[in-house]
């Protein structure tokens, strides 16, 4: 296969690129989730069978919109409570959805030992609901972070270009010094568009040598 002189000078010069700012997906990177925990609980409150239920709450345009900042929290929680036909209040059915969360250790014992030598970033498509609750259950984790990038307060979701644009202004180095990582290989092609490096992350312990590979160093003994 040719490669382009135009692709290879951006990888000769992002591999030249000393990384600074490191920016991480939250959901299936630092912490797991299972929505199925929560429409669980949702089941004992409406005569709809679950897979039907589920569709309703977790409906994709209103997951856009509302991740994007466009619903609040309030009419979100009215919404889904109508369509799923809930008989339970609103605020058990937020404590249901923000129940999914738990901690991916291969990452969280990672990101103290990044911090001392790169910025780091959160970067998440993500609830106000949602992030509300994982800024409390992950405080120890995040508190090592620079700063939060969540798409609700952005306006925007990833791949957009406009979510990393706003991150760029936040990661105080060049595009080519940015690595981000996110489980969805479209996620981390809208960074590489943008001029980051990336890794695209599975469980399973590799993370550690992609880091590595690209020259990104750990503090401290394991």
């Amino acid at each position: 296969m040719r490669v382009g002189l135009t692709t290879l000078l951006w990888i000769h010069y992002t591999m030249a690129m000393s990384i600074r700012t490191i920016v991480f997906d939250f959901g299936n990177v630092i912490g797991f989730f299972d929505h199925r925990r929560a429409t669980r609980v949702l089941a004992q409150h409406t005569v709809l069978p679950e897979q039907l239920m589920y569709a309703h709450v977790y409906d994709p345009q209103l997951e856009d919109d509302y991740e994007s900042g466009r619903v609040s929290s309030e009419e979100f929680l009215r919404r889904i409570r109508k369509a799923g036909q809930f008989s339970c209040t609103e605020e058990h059915i937020g404590a249901a959805y923000c129940d999914i969360f738990w901690h991916n250790e291969e990452v969280c014992e990672l990101v103290p030992r990044l911090r001392p030598r790169y910025r780091l970033l959160l970067g998440s498509n993500t609830t106000e609901l949602h992030s509300r609750r994982f800024r409390e259950q992950f405080a120890e984790v995040l508190a090592h972070f620079d700063h939060l990038v969540l798409s609700h307060d952005v306006g925007a979701r990833k791949p957009r270009r406009e979510f990393f644009e706003y991150c760029q202004q936040r990661a105080h180095c060049e595009p080519g010094e940015c690595l981000f990582i996110d489980d969805l290989p479209v996620n981390v092609a809208g960074a590489r568009a943008c001029g980051w490096q990336g890794i695209i992350y599975q469980p399973g312990g590799q993370l550690r040598d992609e880091l590595a590979s690209l020259g990104v160093q750990l503090n401290g003994a394991v």
